[in-house]
């Protein structure tokens, strides 16, 4: 897989990621990176801002990392976990979108996030770039069942909450003590019925502009960080 980016370069040669190869634009002069990468004597190719271009689906900042594919964790690792804090999404399509939430998580220690195998956004490099290089330093899974994973969940002690604006309470008003998974649905759709009705409880944001929904990552930005404030 390729990554790239100043920043996701940091972060992957920063935790000694297994980086087989790195593109280097002619004249690049980061010298913390190239010390880094001086360090780890990983082979590097150089080459003209075209030829990176034609790399990398997006900005490169003269820089491309060839990585071993993105290894996901098994999402039974935060059963047992006391005061657990893991995010489910919902199917969520949008790769800028995962990005941004995985860079939110892992600035609020939140210990893991759970992704649907099919019909959804999974690990790619346009996620890594968006994050920062977040994905890095935090655990996240993928499960084929959404709705049997969210039941094992239960099954070990935690509450479920989702997100949603009908028959829903104020998300400051919820209790987020003990263990928590909280759930963002769809860009467009929302949750799912069955995820829906898997849900302890259903927070919402409360908004008095004209427009009645926010960006996904947005949404999961305050959720989090409110389940943050109530952990300590």
């Amino acid at each position: 897989m390729l990554v790239y980016g100043r920043n996701v370069a940091l972060e992957f040669l920063k935790k000694n990621e297994k980086v087989r190869k790195i593109y280097l634009q002619e004249n690049f002069h980061d010298k913390k990176l190239i010390l880094s990468i001086e360090k780890f004597k990983i082979p590097v190719k150089t080459m003209s801002k075209i030829e990176l271009d034609q790399l990398a689906n997006g900005i490169h900042q003269g820089i491309i990392l060839d990585v071993e594919d993105f290894s996901y964790t098994d999402f039974e690792n935060y059963l047992d976990i006391e005061d657990a804090f893991v995010v489910i999404l919902d199917h969520l399509e949008d790769p800028h979108n995962l990005g941004a939430i995985i860079r939110t998580c892992e600035a609020a220690g939140v210990t893991g996030i759970i992704l649907p195998k099919n019909r959804g956004v999974s690990v790619n490099a346009t996620v890594i770039k968006t994050s920062a290089g977040a994905v890095s330093n935090i655990s996240i899974s993928m499960v084929t069942n959404l709705n049997q994973t969210i039941r094992n969940l239960k099954e070990h002690g935690f509450w479920v909450v989702g997100t949603d604006m009908e028959n829903s309470t104020d998300y400051r008003e919820l209790d987020y003590s003990g263990k928590i998974a909280l759930v963002i649905g769809n860009e467009g759709e929302g949750m799912s019925r069955l995820v829906r009705e898997s849900c302890d409880f259903i927070a919402k944001i409360p908004m008095c502009g004209k427009v009645n929904s926010l960006n996904a990552s947005v949404a999961a930005g305050i959720l989090i960080y409110e389940v943050f404030r109530q952990k300590g």
